[in-house]
């Protein structure tokens, strides 16, 4: 199973190959002057100071995410619109909400684009990102991601999105055997159910998990099923373990029989935008731009605590087509634009012992761009 399932993704990543060169080699943008990443320079900006940016090798758990003034950084409308198109996996999940506000009110026109929100799963994006279909992709550095890359993609993990808060319980849950306590699980030879598979970014926050508890990402028996079906599975037992998602672990939480065994790492990031040859090296102006919408959404509409505005909390319900009383049963996420050090090396270790990756692990300079998020707060390095 194990060959079968590292080939697939292999032949996924050399079918993105031969799109992805030929999507690089588009004329370069005569606004942004930086075709082929190219040195830009880098001003101050107005709202954005010291706070603005942290160093990305602090893994702190209580790190302070980066935040600048409400309302910055201020627009810079490009001369000539743009109509851009972010894929994304779901439109109804929290995660997705700082584009979803940025869209609503009117953030992104603010800067002189016209973007769409398309739903589409990573694998099915991915070779539209290669051939310049879609503009970006609202996803994760992903197994396919990654091969890919390896197999001369040119994409860029450049923003991220989020981390828990301290109090979220979304990540790996077991149902307890007779006599066995929180402190005395055993993980291995255990089946645990995902509707997310191997190769994805859970891997690594699953491994640390698994670790703690005499388990291991190869020693594990997996499952994969159908959102609605993981907790019925794992309340019917029909599967040992699962990783629940806000706000399905509500559902379980302080219950007789299940244990919370840990979940995506405090203060680190795992997903958010990533970018590919059009506007990473196309047209840098508009792959800038974009990222300062988003950002200055973030500064704005999603303080330390916004789930404490009732009123926000209402129109977010509305928007995201999502009961409003869900939304408010877990904690606001940490919106947090900035990608932590090592991040990509530790999801590569983990992809590597689930078997979904091979060869030598991929250099943080080949898998994630900082500069244009640096360059939307004013950040020089």
């Amino acid at each position: 199973m194990k060959t079968r399932v590292y080939g697939a993704v292999l032949t996924a990543a050399a079918l993105l190959t031969s799109t992805a060169c030929t999507a690089s080699q588009n004329p370069g943008s005569p606004e942004s002057g930086a075709s082929g990443g190219g040195p830009r320079t880098v001003r101050p900006v107005a709202g954005c100071g010291a706070d603005s940016w942290t160093d990305p090798s602090d893994l702190s758990p209580t790190r302070t995410p980066a935040r600048c003034d409400t309302g910055a950084p201020a627009p810079r409308p490009l001369s000539k619109p743009r109509k851009l198109t972010i894929a994304t996996g779901t439109l109804s999940a929290e995660y997705v909400a700082p584009l979803q506000v940025a869209l609503d009110k009117g953030e992104f026109k603010k800067e002189g684009l016209d973007v769409t929100l398309k739903v589409l799963p990573t694998p099915d994006s991915l070779p539209l990102l290669a051939k310049g279909d879609i503009d970006a992709l609202w996803a994760a550095p992903e197994a396919a991601v990654m091969n890919g890359i390896r197999g001369g993609f040119d994409i860029r993990w450049v923003a991220a999105n989020f981390a828990p808060d301290a109090k979220s319980k979304s990540g790996l849950w077991v149902r307890l055997k007779d006599g066995e306590t929180a402190d005395d699980v055993t993980m291995a030879g255990r089946r645990m159910g995902t509707m997310i598979g191997k190769g994805s970014v859970i891997a690594y926050p699953m491994e640390k998990a698994l670790e703690k508890h005499g388990g291991g990402l190869d020693r594990i028996q997996y499952q994969q099923l159908g959102s609605a079906d993981v907790l019925t599975a794992l309340q019917n037992g029909g599967v040992d373990s699962a990783w629940l998602l806000d706000p399905v672990w509500r559902n379980v939480d302080g219950k007789p029989g299940y244990a919370f065994l840990g979940g995506q790492p405090l203060g680190e990031p795992l997903g958010g935008m990533l970018y590919g040859p059009g506007l990473l090296n196309d047209d840098v102006d508009a792959g800038v731009a974009l990222l300062r919408a988003y950002i200055r959404t973030v500064n704005t509409y999603f303080t330390a605590d916004y789930k404490s505005d009732a009123t926000f909390v209402t129109y977010l319900a509305k928007l995201l087509k999502t009961d409003e009383e869900i939304l408010k049963s877990t904690p606001p996420l940490r919106m947090d634009w900035e990608i932590r050090a090592g991040t990509t090396d530790r999801l590569q270790a983990a992809y590597k012992a689930q078997g979904v990756a091979g060869g030598e692990p991929l250099p943080e300079s080949q898998t994630v761009d900082r500069s244009l998020y640096e360059e939307s707060v004013g950040h020089k390095p």
